[in-house]
């Protein structure tokens, strides 16, 4: 238990520290519905996301988060392991903004799109885990991302509630598997790293996906 939370305190302050180093978000989401228009392949028209594609839920998604992730991609600090296909794309997709600007007004319009419901499609669980086993193993995700999976945009630390499991759960095996995280560039990626390492198998990363669904 000590050194659990011994990783979850010095990942916890990693972040504080980092997290200075992104700029805050002031986009305008009229601007940016616009962009989102590259988006709607993948994503969909009301940022509901495509299994199919592997492309998350976005809408609700905290402005602060996205515009970061946006800004990994496009600086190369995200998708660019030769084994993430799907991080590959998105990094390629995202050059058709053309600077900080369009960045942070798409994600500004993406975060007033309404997230979807409890019961709605995008958040229906799918892989069959189990809920009461991964509410135990949330404890350690509630430092930066709530107790009710709604995010922490000074940490920059995503909404997890309206997200699908099946893409949790993805997520988590691409940091477990370096696949995200690794770069030095990052800031705040590697944090996931050790915490992923709380979760001792696929099936733990399942349960606890579970219980972000029932949030």
């Amino acid at each position: 238990m000590k050194s659990r939370l011994s990783m979850l305190a010095a990942a916890v302050g990693l972040i504080a520290v980092t997290s200075a180093a992104v700029g805050a978000v002031g986009g305008d989401a009229e601007a940016g519905k616009a962009h989102y228009a590259s988006c709607v392949p993948c994503h969909g028209a009301a940022g509901e996301g495509d299994r199919s594609q592997h492309a998350p839920a976005l809408a609700g998604q905290l402005a602060s988060y996205l515009d970061k992730q946006l800004c990994d991609f496009h600086c190369g600090a995200r998708g660019v392991s030769p084994r993430d296909t799907y991080g590959k794309r998105m990094s390629e997709s995202v050059h058709v903004l053309p600077d900080e600007k369009a960045i942070a007004d798409l994600a500004a319009y993406i975060a007033s799109l309404p997230a979807p419901t409890v019961g709605d499609a995008p958040v229906a669980p799918s892989l069959g885990g189990n809920a009461t086993l991964g509410r135990n193993l949330y404890g350690s995700c509630v430092a930066c991302h709530g107790a009710r999976g709604e995010g922490n945009a000074a940490l920059h630390a995503p909404r997890l509630d309206m997200l699908q499991d099946w893409y949790i759960v993805g997520e988590l095996k691409d940091f477990r598997d370096g696949l995200r995280g690794s770069s030095y560039e990052s800031h705040t990626g590697p944090v996931m790293t050790p915490m992923d390492g709380l979760l001792p198998d696929e099936a733990a990363m399942r349960d606890v996906a579970a219980y972000i669904t029932t949030l």
